[in-house]
């Protein structure tokens, strides 16, 4: 069992990392925006409400890296990306998430 699930689901190392960097951030933004109601999180997004329901109910494949990245930050949240070197061959131990 690889240490990262999608690597179990048949991803590449480079793709494992890539989307649990993104399951992670999407995780506490929607963590942070459960303190809101939905039209609340329509002004603070600047988002509709069909866009702020999708963010909600976990549809990630409509939400870029970046967007979500915007969206922590708009919800007080300070993003960070940090590297360290991978202990192994595969690229993707060595990718975190800082909030």
């Amino acid at each position: 069992m690889a240490k990262n699930l999608f690597e179990d689901l048949g991803f590449s190392p480079e793709e494992a990392a890539a989307l649990k960097l993104k399951t992670d951030l999407h995780t506490k933004v929607v963590k942070a925006a459960a303190r809101y109601s939905q039209r609340q999180l329509q002004t603070i997004l600047d988002e509709s409400q069909p866009r702020v329901s999708d963010l909600l109910r976990g549809k990630m494949s409509k939400f870029s890296l970046e967007m979500l990245v915007i969206y922590a930050e708009k919800l007080g949240l300070r993003t960070e990306i940090k590297t360290t070197k991978a202990r192994s061959r595969g690229a993707a131990a060595g990718l975190a998430l800082i909030l």
